[in-house]
């Protein structure tokens, strides 16, 4: 009884984590920051997912020691994807600049206009 409690606290911690990272992605400004904040989100929220998993379904031995192999597998593997990834971005040549919204540029227009006359 109450690991299903756990269960679902734990999934609804993963939906929360998942949502701030998808808004994070958004909101920051540069492709490395979004690309860090997407590994986190997949890191962070996939392993919360499945220790709801592994808690919920602790009686039977078949599954425990499957979710054990999964998150072991995530552990490993997810550092290295997002590494692979930010290392071909560098080395392809994607500057490390800030990305600016539209009224972001509205405001540095005017005030380099501002600065011109």
């Amino acid at each position: 009884m109450i690991q299903e409690y756990i269960a679902i606290f734990l999934l609804i911690m993963s939906w929360v984590f998942i949502i701030f990272g998808m808004v994070a992605i958004f909101k920051l400004k540069n492709l490395y920051t979004r690309i860090l904040s997407a590994a986190t989100i997949d890191t962070v929220g996939s392993l919360t997912i499945l220790i709801a998993l592994l808690i919920a379904n602790i009686t039977s031995y078949e599954y425990v020691v499957r979710f054990i192999l999964l998150i072991g597998f995530l552990i490993i593997t997810n550092p290295i994807s997002s590494h692979v990834n930010i290392r071909s971005a560098f080395l392809t040549g994607v500057p490390i600049k800030r990305i600016y919204h539209e009224a972001q540029k509205q405001k540095k227009d005017e005030k380099a206009g501002e600065l011109n006359a």
